[in-house]
Parts: C-alpha cells; structure tokens; sequence
C-alpha cells in the first residue's frame, strides 16, 4: 500500500518504540498489527478494541520490502502482517506464514467468489486473507485533453509530449507494456519483455519523467495533463470542487494488480487475537467504513451495500488485470530491462 505514502485523512497508530519494545507486552488481551501506513481508519481499530477488549498495537511500513526485511532480520514479536500478494507467496516458501483455519474466520464467506479464484499466490487462501485488491490506472485532466482512447497507447502520443508521467516502478511500467503487447505481467519469456522494454522507451520519449512521489501534485496543479498512478493519490492532491475534470480509469488492456492480505506470523503469540481481528475486518459494515475511507473497490460483497463513498473504480474495471507474482530469479531479466530503460545500456 506504499501508494498511499501521503494520505493525511488517516490515522496511523503507530507502535513509535518499535517492536522490540511492543513485544515485552504479552498476553492474549494484546495484538500486534504489522501493517501499511495509513490503511485503516483509527475508529476502526478502537471499535474492535471497545467490542472485543484486545488492545491493538500498531506498527507501519512503507513497502513490502521494508516489512519483509524488518521480520528477516529478527523483528519477532509481531502476529499479524498485510503483505502483498507477491510476498504472500515469498513468506509461504520460506515458513514465514502461519497455516490458517479458516474456521474461526466465518466472515471468510463475504469475500467475493469471483474473485478468489484468480489468486495464484495462495491458492485457496491456505495461508491469507484478502483485504485490498487494487491497481494503478491513468488520470486524465479533461480541460487539458480533449480526446483520448482508454489505453496504455495515450503515451504513445507526440501531441502530449512533456506533459505526461509515469510510475517510478518496474513492474507497474513493464507490466503495462505487457499487457498492450497481449503478454502477462509475470512472463518469463525474455523476447517478450525485451519488446515491453521497446515499447517503453517508446513511452519515454514523451513523458516529462518517471515519478512516484510528486505526480499527483504535479497534476493537480497542471503541470501535468496525463499522469500514471493511484487515484486514491490524485484525488487527495486534486481540488474536491474541480474533481468533475479528472477522468481517472483502468486501461481497456489491463495491466498490473495488487492485492494486500492478512497474515498471520509463523509463530505468532496471539492468535487466536489475530483470529478475531481478520474477521471483523470482514463484517460487511467494518469492511464497508474501510473501504468508504480508501475509497478503493470492496473484496467484500455483502459490504458493498452498506458503503456509502463511491469508490474510484469498481472490480469489473480491473477484469483484465493480472496480480503482480513472486518472479524468483526471473527477476533478473526484468531489473536488465528496466535499467537500459531508465539510464540506457
């Protein structure tokens, strides 16, 4: 959830002493939460203290690299973590990730069905529970561009040359080449990524930079009339008034998706804590005020007629997408790529 780096309407509780500290309070009336910055509302946490009498103790990261290494170099202590898919099925390979009996999860059920069979990274969420699914698109300013087709094509256009960005992030940028050649975003096929490669640096000849960080603002203050990102990062920066001229939406092609699931540590303390905690996530009015705040598309279809905030896309919008896959030694073929794309060979 590193997309949401800067997204002030949440409020993080945060463990500030780290782990070390938090794991010398034990007890099952204790959960320690390893999750992304600002992934859940604070009245969210407090309610299922208030219900359920377990004081929630909140640690954050910034990316699933941060997580994973902190836990690899010895940060124990903590019992639940929200990895994404791809590090899902890292930690399962290396026993990092609790077997879950999903017994004690009943609100499993609420989970769209539709949707658990397109996950390869745990097949039959033996070791996860889904809690956001969601992808990066393009955002349009449609005072600036009148015309545009809904593709990954729309930087390909000479005509909007320095006035559009990309992600900073290989497998967002190479992923969205691949599926505009028709390929997967996790090929192993090195002919096929060299094309993505070419038709990247194509993309490259017109956009101002590869940005990660500052695109939404630059968009927002017009700098830039065609952005790749996070809507949930454009529409924070944009003018609430003026929101009516961004046209944000999922290429017609598809492209790279994520999904963040709950997980339980390989040894974990407070399990049965942790238990509870995944299943009032998923009561459909919990799930419903979470997702209302992200205003990302619900996983969760009984939620879905409680929320009350549209979100910024729906489900359907990402039919074409792919989750992004642990790529193991492939990835080589993949960082070759992408550094004769952003310094040359």
């Amino acid at each position: 959830m590193k997309r949401l780096v800067a997204l002030s309407l949440f409020v993080a509780l945060a463990c500030t002493l780290g782990i070390t500290g938090c794991a010398k309070k034990t007890g099952d009336s204790t959960l320690y939460v390893y999750n992304w910055t600002y992934y859940i509302p604070d009245d969210v946490v407090k309610q299922f203290e208030k219900e359920s009498g377990i004081k929630v103790v909140y640690d954050v990261y910034a990316s699933n690299e941060e997580m994973y290494a902190k836990i690899k170099a010895g940060g124990t202590g903590y019992d639940l973590v929200v990895p994404s898919g791809d590090y899902v099925s890292i930690m399962i390979a290396q026993g990092m990730l609790e077997k879950l009996d999903k017994s004690k999860i009943p609100n499993f059920a609420n989970i769209d069905p539709t949707i658990l069979p397109r996950i390869n990274f745990d097949k039959g969420n033996e070791y996860s529970v889904p809690y956001f699914m969601a992808a990066a698109g393009v955002s349009v300013n449609k005072t600036l561009v009148k015309s545009y087709d809904k593709s990954w094509n729309i930087f390909s256009r000479t005509d909007l040359k320095n006035k559009m960005t990309m992600l900073d992030d290989m497998r967002e940028v190479m992923g969205d080449a691949l599926k505009t050649l028709g390929y997967s975003v996790n090929t192993h096929d090195q002919a096929q990524i060299d094309k993505a490669k070419d038709l990247v640096l194509k993309w490259k000849e017109n956009i101002v930079k590869f940005d990660a960080e500052s695109f939404a603002k630059g968009f927002a203050n017009g700098e830039f009339s065609v952005v790749q990102g996070y809507a949930e990062n454009v529409f924070l920066e944009y003018d609430p008034a003026k929101r009516g001229e961004v046209d944000f939406f999922i290429p017609k092609e598809g492209g790279p998706m994520y999904m963040d699931s709950m997980c339980i540590l390989k040894g974990a303390k407070h399990q049965d804590a942790a238990y509870k905690f995944m299943n009032y996530i998923h009561r459909p009015d919990v799930y419903a005020k979470i997702a209302d705040f992200l205003m990302l598309p619900s996983v969760n279809f009984k939620a879905r007629d409680v929320e009350k905030v549209k979100p910024n896309y729906t489900i359907d919008d990402m039919k074409n997408c792919e989750f992004k896959e642990d790529l193991g030694t492939y990835l080589d073929m993949y960082n070759k790529a992408w550094q004769e794309i952003r310094v040359g060979k």
